[in-house]
């Protein structure tokens, strides 16, 4: 994975909107089939050639809660960070990913509440500049004061 941030924590004082962290992670076979061993999600349209190429897809695609999942990677190890808690998260799947793809997953602080520790943040996904994902997270970040 290629972060542009090491990984930690950033305190609900010291984030600002407009705060973006990101990674970049190519997706694997092994990728693909250790989330459908995790996940117990066996559809073949992620596991099985001849099945995939049938499809609208006409290939194997990854999973789109796997490639959800680096989104949660970048706030949970990067913005906020260490000790964050996921309050909510909307998705919407704008393309598939395939094994061997890079994924640039990205979040944006949108909106705070500094008093209740809420930070929401934009959401998404790209390969090759093409959008894949999008969504909206609400989370409560550490705090200095408290944590």
């Amino acid at each position: 994975m290629l972060d542009n941030m090491p990984r930690g924590t950033i305190c609900i004082e010291d984030i600002e909107i407009g705060m973006t962290r990101h990674l970049r992670k190519v997706v694997t076979d092994m990728d693909i089939e250790m989330f459908a061993q995790v996940s117990t999600d066996r559809n073949p349209v992620h596991l099985d050639d001849d099945y995939a190429r049938e499809t609208i897809f006409e290939g194997r695609i990854a999973h789109g809660m796997l490639t959800a999942g680096l989104i949660s990677a970048v706030i949970g190890e990067q913005l906020p960070g260490h000790g964050t808690i996921y309050l909510g998260q909307s998705l919407k799947f704008l393309g598939p990913v395939r094994p061997g793809d890079m994924v640039l997953a990205e979040v944006t602080v949108t909106d705070m509440d500094i008093a209740k520790r809420r930070v929401k943040m934009d959401c998404r996904c790209s390969v090759d500049g093409k959008p894949v994902l999008a969504g909206e997270a609400t989370v409560l970040a550490p705090s200095a004061k408290l944590d």
